[in-house]
């Protein structure tokens, strides 16, 4: 637990929960009355290319929840990415000099559109929205954060997967020059995740772009990362350089280096205890050492929403 403030982040600089909320109010106060910011804004999503730059034309999303968000610091600085280091503070250390732009992404595989994209050009035909989600990580401690990012529905929509496709794969950016935890031999590089098409394309995925209104930072994914609110943290793969559909189920990271305790689906299940831990209470970040643990929900509370995707698989197996 990291009990210091960044040193290059002033007081100053840190949105404000109240505010923020009052802010989250007021946006809700208006999608009620004039019905349109729950509507898609029909307009390119723009990410400017700046550290904490401000993403206008943010709509607002029906799935939030109304919980109260962690701290901008608490988000920023208390991190899993391995490319920056295996300690929770390493990713904030050592991310400061990357470099997010210029950025492309490739996608491939089963699809009918396929090709290597600018950031810009890929994000462009997509909305930005605002959701403020529930977080679970494996090692039993959780966060609520507000992202902004593009539905992965409609990109996989965009793109056109054939008939054939039954899964998506991301690969994460493999580039020692900037990413010094490539350089141990925590996991096979490049970092790898995926998804079935079902799960790709539930309205809770998304692609983040940004958070608390704000530039991903680096040490959180920028400029572009996966979120799926009802999985396990380590399937939130970031800095995403290549999307690929395809027929077989695509290897990832963390189930090639321990399959026994990483599954492919990564479901939140606090009926099943990792190997040295268990899963059935978890930790909210920022609430001190000393704060009680709070029940692990199953599919981290998103049950309504993704159990039918999971109809008769036995999530004591396919964990």
């Amino acid at each position: 637990m990291l009990t210091r403030k960044p040193a290059d982040i002033r007081p100053s600089e840190i949105t404000s929960e109240k505010n923020y909320l009052n802010r989250r109010d007021f946006m809700r106060a208006g999608a009620i009355a004039g019905g349109t910011l729950l509507a898609p804004a029909a307009m390119a999503a723009i990410v400017p290319d700046a550290r904490r730059a401000k993403l206008a034309d943010v709509g607002s999303s029906a799935f939030s929840t109304d919980e109260d968000p962690n701290s901008y610091e608490d988000i920023t600085t208390y991190n899993n990415f391995y490319e920056f280091g295996t300690g929770k503070a390493d990713p904030f250390e050592n991310a400061q000099d990357f470099k997010p732009r210029p950025w492309s992404i490739t996608v491939g595989g089963l699809a009918e559109k396929t090709g290597t994209f600018d950031f810009d050009d890929f994000i462009k035909p997509f909305d930005l929205e605002e959701r403020i989600y529930r977080m679970r990580c494996v090692e039993a401690w959780s966060m609520v954060i507000p992202w902004v990012g593009i539905s992965l529905a409609d990109v996989v929509k965009y793109f056109q997967p054939t008939s054939k496709a039954k899964y998506v794969s991301f690969e994460t950016l493999n580039d020692k020059s900037q990413m010094p935890g490539l350089r141990g031999r925590s996991l096979a590089w490049p970092y790898r995740e995926g998804l079935t098409i079902a799960e790709a394309t539930n309205p809770l995925a998304i692609l983040a772009v940004g958070v608390y209104g704000e530039t991903m930072p680096n040490q959180n994914g920028a400029p572009i990362r996966l979120v799926t609110p009802w999985k396990y943290g380590f399937k939130g793969i970031k800095s995403i350089v290549s999307i690929r559909f395809t027929e077989e189920q695509p290897k990832t990271s963390w189930n090639m280096a321990a399959a026994r305790e990483y599954g492919f689906y990564a479901n939140v299940n606090p009926n099943v205890d990792h190997p040295r831990w268990s899963q059935a209470r978890e930790r909210r970040i920022g609430a001190g050492l000393f704060a009680s643990k709070q029940p692990t929900l199953m599919f981290n509370g998103y049950g309504e929403q993704v159990a039918d995707l999971y109809k008769g698989l036995d999530l004591r197996r396919f964990f």
